[in-house]
């Protein structure tokens, strides 16, 4: 098995950087960027988060700028990892972003919450169909939806994740993310609801059922 960090930058080398509107974490630094966080800060955070011998694989639809823009790693923002809420990765001693406060994304907080009280915090890696942060052209600060074809720049690295941990299940956080892994023809365990808009208690319950 590869270590956290060679599988860590496979993923990454698969993935472009400089396209307009999406956001390479891995590749770029972004201007809001606190002065000890930036592309390799967050290619070691994905490192330590990969380290471990997952039993499920949970993939969303796509960074988003409260969350992985700046931590790295999907469903994770700046907050939890502030609080040293995240599994293998040490409590931040600064900040990530130069936000006045440290973002707390909505979707992240649920999802470890989740995560912790089913008892699979240690035991899950997060990661997202497309990988690259979709954003509007006039505000780094926004979420877009992701387009066809920007999803597919996802499967190359997906498809690695996947066959780097034969033993896991994989479970599709929202339409995206399943719909994707359908056409990859990747075995899921099952596809639950995100939990952004309203979707928390159908997460929470879906994943239960699952597991």
């Amino acid at each position: 098995m590869k270590s956290g960090l060679s599988l860590a930058r496979s993923l990454v080398a698969t993935l472009p950087a400089g396209k307009p509107g999406l956001f390479n974490p891995w590749a770029e630094r972004c201007p809001h960027d606190a002065a000890g966080n930036g592309p390799e800060a967050r290619l070691d955070r994905l490192a330590l988060h990969l380290a471990c011998k997952p039993e499920f694989i949970l993939a969303g639809e796509a960074p988003g700028y409260q969350g992985c823009r700046y931590s790295g790693i999907a469903f994770t923002s700046e907050r939890l990892l502030g609080e040293g809420a995240i599994p293998r990765i040490p409590a931040l001693p600064g900040r990530l972003s130069n936000r006045r406060l440290p973002f707390s994304e909505p979707s992240a907080t649920i999802v470890w919450k989740t995560l912790y009280r089913l008892g699979i915090a240690e035991r899950t890696i997060l990661w997202n169909a497309m990988q690259l942060h979709p954003h509007r052209a006039d505000e780094l600060w926004s979420n877009r939806t992701p387009t066809p074809d920007e999803i597919r720049l996802g499967e190359p690295a997906l498809r690695l994740l996947v066959e780097a941990f034969p033993r896991a299940k994989v479970v599709a956080v929202g339409k995206k993310a399943e719909g994707l892994l359908g056409e990859m023809g990747v075995k899921v365990a099952g596809a639950v609801r995100h939990p952004a808009n309203g979707g928390a208690t159908e997460f929470a319950s879906g994943l239960q059922a699952l597991i």
